[in-house]
């Protein structure tokens, strides 16, 4: 049984279908965007200064990403075919994107970096409609070390920021402004409890900018002089398709970003469902991959847009948990309120005239932060000698190449330029370590075949030649069988209800570790989903759940069950230990 099956319900009030009152879901929508508008503008004005952009393109830059954020949150809210999650998911600036901007700004201006996003966008909608096919290659492991080596990247900008005052200010306000935003932060963070932690980085923003203008660093006369409403003039430039070698030097750290950006969002689109709903089912994955798609269109328009890409907030998935308020028009009004602050130039430069020095020390919390969900992700999955090689093994690897302590004349050469990014360089490592394992596992079986009773004894078959080669015993060979057909039985379902035309195709794979065989079966998409049924099995007696003989022995046979369902495809892993 997956670990979702043992949640506990939630008080949700309102569940995403259901229509929240109007003053609630408004006032709701408006203190999220308060908790989150500080870091979409900040995370572009840290990206547009640290590549020492003028302020012209970094006032349309930041119009672009709040115009998105809203487009997009909105459609996270409310689907458009199989784009979007149907749940309450904000989206904004990606910090995880800001070491790659930043080189790509760098490199070849606004025009470069629109390009590489637009490019990288297009990946992310292909995985999106193939996500089942990444389960194997980007694992947690993966997935994990790569979002730890990212603060590392942006590191030295963060340093950068924290010392980058007036020149008379340097020696003293810098230290203070930036000590002083760090440390009141992670008081007030680890202070404060429920819903009040969400308004711990604002704080320590507003004290830091209080504390720089008590010290003569703070600058208001932009914000006086900004207009209430209307668009930035300039800053946008058509994208660059001369493909020059900088494009093929920084195109492999945009995609792996965007990859991990997608694992953001595949987590947060886990997270949301979770606690939204009275009774806790299994994830959907097609809620995950429509949230994926929403966040492949932001990408696509912040490219084109000459932005900082976007992703989702996990603090919506903490807002929705603690006020249990799920309903779609909370995010369709946070996504108005954005469109509306994008018009709005004064609120724009009040964040936009924060010192750097605060900016540098949010932008240090929130790398510490992201490094911890990296150690969570990679844990999460539980850590063996195997995966301890690969995490341990591609960081070292990644930090040798970003500081240039690994081969440093070879950094000098285009694959030096490829190389140099210690998120890239680690990685590639952790994907061929993983591909390396996959070797040196117990090699699987793989039988392709078809959802239908008559192939039943086809799969027995299957399963008595690789299982008799392993030594099990009879007691053991009849668990396989019984978990292996009772899958099959539950994917056929009713066979007078189905709409398809044919069968649905079906491969089984079959795999060894110690005494536990692991059986996958892969169907073109179907019907409920298994974990759900299991989990109605459990409240038998209440809910009166009728034929559910299949799911008792299912229950009986295997020591874990996990069905993930996609929008094309159906993918059931058991687990069966022998006796």
């Amino acid at each position: 049984m997956s670990e979702e099956s043992h949640q506990p319900e939630t008080s949700v009030r309102f569940e995403p279908e259901e229509i929240a009152p109007p003053v609630l879901a408004a006032g709701l929508a408006f203190q999220m965007v308060a908790f989150m508008v500080a870091g979409v503008v900040l995370t572009v004005v840290i990206v547009g200064r640290a590549a020492g952009q003028p302020e012209s393109y970094i006032a349309w830059a930041t119009f672009a990403s709040l115009l998105i954020a809203g487009i997009c949150t909105a459609l996270q809210a409310k689907t458009l075919w199989r784009i979007g999650s149907g749940h309450v998911l904000l989206m904004g600036t990606s910090a995880v994107f800001i070491a790659v901007c930043v080189s790509a700004l760098v490199s070849g201006g606004p025009a470069l970096m629109a390009t590489l996003i637009v490019i990288s966008s297009v990946l992310q909608f292909a995985l999106a409609t193939k996500l089942s096919w990444l389960r194997n290659i980007i694992t947690p492991a993966v997935s994990g070390t790569v979002i730890m080596l990212i603060p590392f990247t942006v590191m030295p900008i963060a340093f950068n920021l924290l010392m980058e005052v007036p020149e008379q200010h340097v020696n003293t306000s810098a230290v203070i402004i930036a000590a002083v935003t760090i440390f009141v932060s992670a008081a007030l963070t680890l202070a404060a409890k429920g819903i009040w932690r969400l308004w711990t980085p604002l704080l320590g923003i507003l004290i830091g900018t209080v504390t720089a203008a008590f010290l003569g660093v703070y600058d208001v006369s932009p914000i006086l002089k900004a207009d209430w409403i209307g668009i930035p003039d300039g800053g946008w430039e058509f994208m660059d398709l001369s493909f020059k070698p900088a494009f093929w030097a920084l195109l492999p750290g945009f995609l792996f970003v965007t990859v991990v950006g997608m694992i953001e969002t595949i987590g947060d689109s886990i997270a949301i469902q979770r606690v939204s709903r009275r009774a806790q089912l299994a994830p959907d994955y097609r809620v995950v991959q429509g949230a994926v798609g929403a966040d492949g269109v932001g990408n696509l328009l912040s490219g084109i847009a000459c932005t900082v890409p976007n992703t989702t907030y996990s603090s919506s998935v903490a807002v929705t948990e603690l006020t249990g308020v799920a309903s779609r028009q909370v995010g369709l009004f946070v996504g108005i309120i954005f469109v509306v602050l994008a018009f709005l130039p004064k609120f724009q430069q009040i964040v936009m005239s924060i010192p750097n020095p605060v900016a540098g020390a949010y932008l240090a919390i929130i790398l510490a932060l992201l490094f911890v969900v990296g150690v969570r992700i990679v844990m999460r999955d539980g850590m063996d000698f195997r995966k301890a090689i690969i995490v341990g093994l591609s960081i070292y690897i990644g930090l040798g190449f970003q500081f240039e302590l690994i081969f440093p004349d070879l950094l000098q050469n285009e694959l030096g330029q490829f190389l140099q990014n210690g998120m890239t360089a680690g990685g590639i490592t952790a994907i061929g370590l993983t591909l390396l394992m996959s070797l040196f596992s117990s090699r699987k079986r793989k039988l392709e075949t078809t959802v239908e009773v008559a192939q039943i004894d086809e799969i027995r078959a299957f399963l008595f030649k690789h299982a008799s080669a392993w030594k099990w015993n009879e007691e053991s060979l009849n668990k396989l069988n019984l978990a292996a057909e009772e899958t099959v039985l539950t994917l056929i379902g009713n066979p007078e209800e189905s709409e398809l035309p044919e069968p649905r195709a079906l491969q089984i794979s079959m795999s060894r570790d110690g005494n536990e065989a692991q059986l996958e079966f892969v169907a073109t998409v179907g019907g409920s989903n298994l974990e759900d049924q299991m989990l109605l099995l459990e409240e038998a007696d209440i809910t009166n759940v009728v034929d559910d003989l299949s799911l008792r022995i299912l229950r009986e046979m295997t020591s874990s069950i996990r069905h993930q369902q996609y929008f094309d495809t159906d993918v059931i892993t058991l687990t069966v230990r022998a006796s």
